[in-house]
């Protein structure tokens, strides 16, 4: 996969038509957990579960022009006050990104990166759950993009950050 951005001439005599290329390198899972706090008791009770989501990424720069980008998602079924399953799930890949400015790289990172992880750790969760005897987990869409911009905001439009996270209910 390559993503390709061009940029008009500034008229500065530099030449800023590089175009940025983003490559899959390695899709991976680096860790998994999957947890049923209550054991059995868990199978025995009628129960409205209310479904957490927490997503996470981190960014770890490996050379020039590759990075690890992971996807954590944890996702809590609680029935009242207990954990009934607890999934967690840390989706990685290996990027190759190539003649991106600072801020061009930021985006790529924690909005494109994260969207193609997330349908692996989108199915990896399902399946853990229904292997566990549990409903599918069937988890919505998640706008990387929007996020990634909402921490923009938080962090006084620092693209530095390289770390996000969303809670949803």
């Amino acid at each position: 996969m390559a993503e390709q951005e061009t940029s008009p001439g500034t008229g500065d005599g530099l030449d800023t038509s590089v175009k940025t290329q983003l490559a899959i390198k390695r899709v991976y899972v680096k860790d998994v957990s999957f947890e049923v706090p209550l054991g059995v008791e868990a199978f025995t009770r009628q129960w409205q579960p209310r479904v957490n989501q927490d997503i996470a990424t981190e960014v770890h720069k490996l050379t020039d022009d590759q990075y690890e980008v992971v996807l954590k998602i944890t996702i809590s079924v609680q029935e009242e006050d207990q954990v009934v399953c607890l999934v967690e799930v840390q989706q990685a890949g290996i990027f190759l990104v190539e003649s991106a400015d600072p801020e061009s790289l930021a985006k790529i990172l924690n909005t494109q990166c994260p969207a193609i992880l997330f349908p692996y750790a989108r199915e990896l969760i399902d399946n853990l759950a229904v292997r566990g005897t549990f409903p599918a987990l069937m988890l919505p869409p998640v706008n990387f993009e929007a996020i990634f911009e909402q921490a923009l905001v938080e962090q006084g439009e620092n693209p530095g950050g390289s770390q996000q996270s969303q809670t949803l209910n």
